[in-house]
């Protein structure tokens, strides 16, 4: 097929999972493409998701009035995705309210103002999409402002997404990678190493209390308020506790802080097996090291995750908030 002879976007001639990069450039070309795909999603009596950032949102709100107001939930992305290993499991969730229908979901994952890490997630957390969803009937529009995002960013959407819109047309995207080849190239990254002076804790059975104690008092130093530092600190016992539980039974702690967070890297020698694991909602079965990931992901601003032939690291960011 041709670009002249692709179908006009919202159709859905590509099978029940649809998961297109909107490419766009300007606030006319996001209504177009967005406001589009959203407005045709209601006038089908489809559940719509909006997730976006904020200006988005007004801008979207214009353009959408009130047609179709009770199938139609819009949420900051700032926030519902802020730390981005959490935004499947809340698209899984919609999709999951609403079964036998055809939902429609718009996620902007990736902003202007994104940190270098947060991006490499974000990337990851795309091409899981293309795992977490095949065969539902589900459809996931991804816009990518390319006016202001940097190329290699551009370039990684069009890895990540099997269908690309862009100015106007509709395409398979030739450089499309699947899920698994995304994730690992997103392992391969190193992680910026500890500043000097980082606290270092070797840990094994016995020891989650201690790491408790040294998680707890970093998080103070950092400023946190008591209810995020309870959060850090769970966060970083369920880290220590899956180690012990699936990473050869001893890992090593490592905390410091970094401007207005306070951040904890926990390593051992396990290895992520699942690509979604800690994307799904957990189950009354769930195995622990998917819940405890998925705990992680709830309680963190951020969560980096590197599974390598040599090992895991998983690294935790709190922020002190305002």
């Amino acid at each position: 097929m041709t670009d002249a002879e692709a179908p006009a976007p919202g159709r859905e001639d590509l099978g029940p999972f649809v998961h297109p990069a909107l490419l766009y450039r300007t606030p006319e070309e996001y209504l177009d493409g967005v406001g589009g795909f959203v407005a045709g999603a209601l006038e089908a009596g489809d559940p719509v998701l909006v997730a976006v950032p904020g200006p988005r949102l007004e801008l979207l709100r214009g353009r959408l009035g009130t047609v179709g107001a009770d199938r139609l939930r819009l949420t900051d992305m700032t926030d519902f995705g802020r730390n981005p290993g959490r935004i499947l499991a809340g698209l899984r969730d919609f999709a999951d309210r609403h079964p036998g229908r055809a939902a429609r979901i718009v996620g902007e994952p990736v902003w202007a103002r994104r940190s270098p890490a947060e991006v490499v997630e974000a990337t990851r957390h795309e091409a899981l999409i293309n795992a977490a969803f095949t065969g539902r009937a589900v459809t996931v529009l991804c816009p990518y402002d390319v006016s202001e995002l940097p190329p290699a960013v551009c370039a990684d959407a069009r890895r990540t997404h099997p269908v690309l819109w862009e100015g106007g047309r509709e395409r398979p995207s030739p450089r499309y990678a699947g899920p698994a080849a995304v994730s690992a190239e997103c392992d391969a990254l190193p992680l910026p190493a500890p500043p000097p002076g980082a606290r270092t804790l070797a840990f094994a059975a016995g020891d989650l209390g201690e790491v408790r104690h040294h998680a707890d008092a970093r998080a103070h130093r950092a400023g946190l308020d008591a209810a995020r530092r309870g959060d850090f600190v769970l966060a970083v016992a369920e880290a220590a506790a899956n180690s012990l539980a699936h990473g050869g039974g001893r890992g090593t702690l490592v905390l410091w802080g970094e401007d207005s967070s306070c951040v904890a890297e926990v390593r051992d020698r396990g290895r992520l097996t699942d690509l979604l694991a800690g994307r799904r909602r957990p189950t009354l079965d769930t195995a622990d090291g998917g819940r405890g990931l998925w705990m992680m992901h709830q309680l963190c601003d951020l969560v980096e995750t590197r599974s390598t032939p040599g090992g895991l690291t998983v690294r935790l960011h709190m922020t002190r908030r305002a």
